[in-house]
C-alpha cells in the first residue's frame, strides 16, 4: 500500500500553513504546563518536522514564558516564531522583545468581537474595539513585518462588524487573519461559508492569509478545520494530541494525515514530515502527562491494531482491507519487534531508532541500562514499554529530586509502611512513614522528606501493555497556591512507579514556584 503523494508542481495557492500553538493553547490545559527544557525539546521537535509557525508561548503572562519564547526565538531555524498578545501596548511591546531575535518574527494579537464578549469580558462598545484593531495591528507593524490579528469568539461575532475589524486589520498591516471557533460553537458548512462570505466581502481580503483555530467542545474541531480551508483559510492553527483549553484543539496529526490520505477531494498541501508524527505524540504526552486515548486517530495505541477475526483475516490478506493509511507513514513500526533480557546495546539502539528517538551516548546508557533492568524483572518487553521508559528518563534527567531506593511493607495487618530514599540536589535521605495503604505511605515519606502542603488531585494508574508483569504508568497531579501540575512515572511495580511519579510532580512543582531549594517548598 502507498500513501497519497503531494505533487511537486501544487500550486502555491494550494500550500496550507501549519501554525502549531502546544506551547501557547496547548500549554494552557490545566496541569499540561511544561519546564523550560522540556519546552525547547518540543519546539525543536517541531521545527524539525517542518511546522511553518510555532507560536511558542504568551510572553506577558510570566517571566518564565518570556524566557522560553526568547530562547525558542534565537534557536529555531526554519519555522516562524510567533508570540501571542492582548490589544494592549505593554502586552505588544512585550511580545516584539521576546521574539525579535527570530529568523522570521510573528507577532500574534487579538480581541475579541462577539456580542457577549464585547458586553461582558471587555466592556467595550464595537466602534471602541474597532478602533482598537488599527491602534493594535498598527503598533504590532512598526515591530515586526510578520503580524497576525484574530477576533477572538469570530463565529459568534455578527458577520458585518467582523467584515469591517479584518478590513481595518489588513488596513493597518495584518499579514494573516485569523477568524477562530474559539469555543467550538461553529459546524463545517457554517465554518466554510464563512470564510467564504468574509474573503468575497471585505474588499482587501487578497492581502492577507486567513486562518481556521477551532476548538473541540462539539467534537468538530478538525472537521471544522478542514471546512475553513475548503473556504479560502490558508493557514491551520493545531496542537500536538489536540491538547488545549477545555476540551482541545484541533490534532495537527488527524488534520495533517486526512489532508494527505484524502488528497483526492482536499487537494491542498502542507510540508509536514509525516513519520515524526507519533515521535512528536509521544513526546508531548511525556512532557505534558496527559495520556493519549487508545483510540486517538493516527498515534493512539490502537490506531494500527486488529483483534477482530475478521480484520484479521483481511489484513493478513491485504492490509488495505481495513488501513486507510500505512503505519509507517505515521512513523510507527509495522510490528512489535519483542526485546528481551538477551538483547544487545546495538539491537536497542536500533530498536530506538525504530520508535523515533536519537538520544545521545550518556542518555543511551542510561535507558539501556533501565531496559535491562526491565527486561530481567519481565518475559517481554513491548514497544510500549520501551517508549514509557526513554520518555520518563527524558523527562526527569534534569530533576533535582530522583529516587534512588524503595521499601514498601503492606498486606491485611495495617499500618502499611514504606522506607523511601531520594536523592535531593545530589545528597541521599531517607525517611520510613506509615499510611492508609502502600501508596500513601510512599507519598507521606515524600512529604516528610520534601515538606511541602501540595494537595494531590489525581492519582491514575494504568498498564502500559498487557500481562500480570505489565509495566505501569502512573499519573500524578498536584496543586498548590492556583498552580497544578501533572507528571508520569513508568516502573514494572506499580508503587515504585507511583514514587517516581509523585517526585516527578513535585519537581515540576518546584519550577512553577521558583523556588531554590527542595526544603523550602512548605508555603
Amino acid at each position: 500500500m502507498t500513501d497519497q503523494v503531494q505533487p511537486d508542481n501544487a500550486s502555491n495557492k494550494d500550500r496550507v500553513l501549519i501554525f502549531d500553538t502546544t506551547l501557547r493553547d496547548g500549554e494552557q490545559s490545566p496541569g499540561a504546563s511544561m519546564t523550560f527544557e522540556e519546552k525547547l525539546e518540543v519546539a525543536d521537535l517541531l521545527d524539525a518536522m517542518g511546522v511553518d509557525i510555532i507560536e511558542a508561548g504568551f510572553p506577558i503572562a510570566s517571566e518564565g514564558d518570556f524566557e522560553s519564547v526568547s530562547e525558542i526565538a534565537r534557536r529555531i531555524k526554519n519555522a516562524s516564531v510567533c508570540g501571542l498578545s492582548r490589544a494592549a501596548p505593554n502586552d505588544i511591546d512585550r511580545c516584539a522583545a521576546a521574539v525579535k531575535h527570530a529568523r522570521k518574527p510573528r507577532i500574534h494579537t487579538f480581541i475579541s468581537t462577539s456580542p457577549v464578549h464585547m458586553k461582558w469580558k471587555l466592556q467595550k462598545e464595537p466602534h471602541e474595539v474597532l478602533e482598537l484593531v488599527t491602534q493594535q495591528v498598527t503598533r504590532a507593524r512598526n515591530h515586526v513585518g510578520d503580524v497576525e490579528w484574530s477576533a477572538e469568539d469570530g463565529t459568534r461575532t455578527e458577520f458585518d462588524f467582523l467584515c469591517r475589524c479584518v478590513e481595518a486589520a489588513i488596513r493597518a498591516g495584518a499579514t494573516t487573519i485569523n477568524i477562530p471557533d474559539t469555543v467550538g460553537y461553529t459546524t463545517p458548512e457554517e465554518y466554510e461559508t464563512l470564510f467564504r462570505r468574509v474573503r468575497e466581502t471585505v474588499p482587501n481580503s487578497d492581502k492577507a492569509i486567513f486562518s481556521v483555530h477551532c476548538h473541540n467542545d462539539l467534537g468538530l474541531a478538525v472537521a471544522n478545520t478542514l471546512a475553513g480551508v475548503r473556504g479560502g483559510a490558508r493557514q491551520i492553527e493545531c496542537t500536538i494530541n489536540g491538547i488545549g483549553e477545555r476540551a482541545g484543539n484541533a490534532a495537527l496529526e488527524e488534520v495533517v494525515m486526512a489532508l494527505k490520505t484524502r488528497a483526492d477531494i482536499l487537494p491542498f498541501h502542507n510540508r509536514i514530515e509525516t513519520t515524526m508524527l507519533t515521535r512528536a505524540s509521544r513526546l508531548v504526552s511525556a512532557v505534558t502527562s496527559f495520556p493519549v486515548q487508545y483510540n486517538k486517530a493516527i498515534v493512539g495505541q490502537n490506531a494500527f491494531a486488529h483483534e477482530s477475526g475478521i480484520h484479521q483475516d483481511g489484513m493478513l490478506k491485504n492490509a488495505q482491507t481495513y488501513e486507510i493509511m500505512t503505519p509507517e507513514s505515521v512513523g510507527v513500526t509495522k510490528t512489535s519487534l519483542v526485546m528481551g533480557k538477551h538483547s544487545g546495546r546495538h539491537a536497542f539502539k536500533e530498536k530506538l531508532k525504530d520508535l523515533g528517538y536519537e538520544l545521545g551516548e550518556n542518555a543511551l546508557n542510561d535507558a539501556f541500562r533501565r531496559f535491562k533492568d526491565l527486561a530481567d524483572r519481565k518475559k517481554f518487553v513491548y514497544d510500549e514499554d520501551i517508549a514509557a521508559l526513554v520518555d520518563d528518563e527524558i523527562v526527569n534527567a534534569n530533576d533535582r529530586i530522583k529516587v534512588v531506593g524503595l521499601t514498601v511493607i503492606a498486606g491485611t495487618n495495617g499500618p502499611q509502611s514504606a522506607a523511601l530514599t531520594l536523592e535531593i540536589d545530589g545528597e541521599k535521605k531517607t525517611h520510613q512513614a506509615t499510611g492508609n495503604g502502600p501508596v500513601d505511605a510512599i507519598f507521606n515519606a515524600v512529604r516528610a522528606l520534601v515538606p511541602h502542603e501540595a494537595l494531590l488531585e489525581l492519582y491514575q494508574v494504568h498498564a502500559v501493555t498487557g500481562g500480570t508483569d505489565a509495566q505501569a504508568e502512573v499519573s500524578v497531579r498536584l496543586s498548590e497556591g492556583g498552580k497544578s501540575v501533572t507528571a508520569k512515572g513508568a516502573d514494572p511495580d506499580t508503587l515504585v512507579a507511583s514514587a517516581r511519579a509523585y517526585v516527578a510532580a513535585m519537581n515540576k512543582l518546584m519550577v512553577k514556584r521558583g523556588r531554590g531549594k527542595p526544603e523550602e517548598m512548605r508555603a
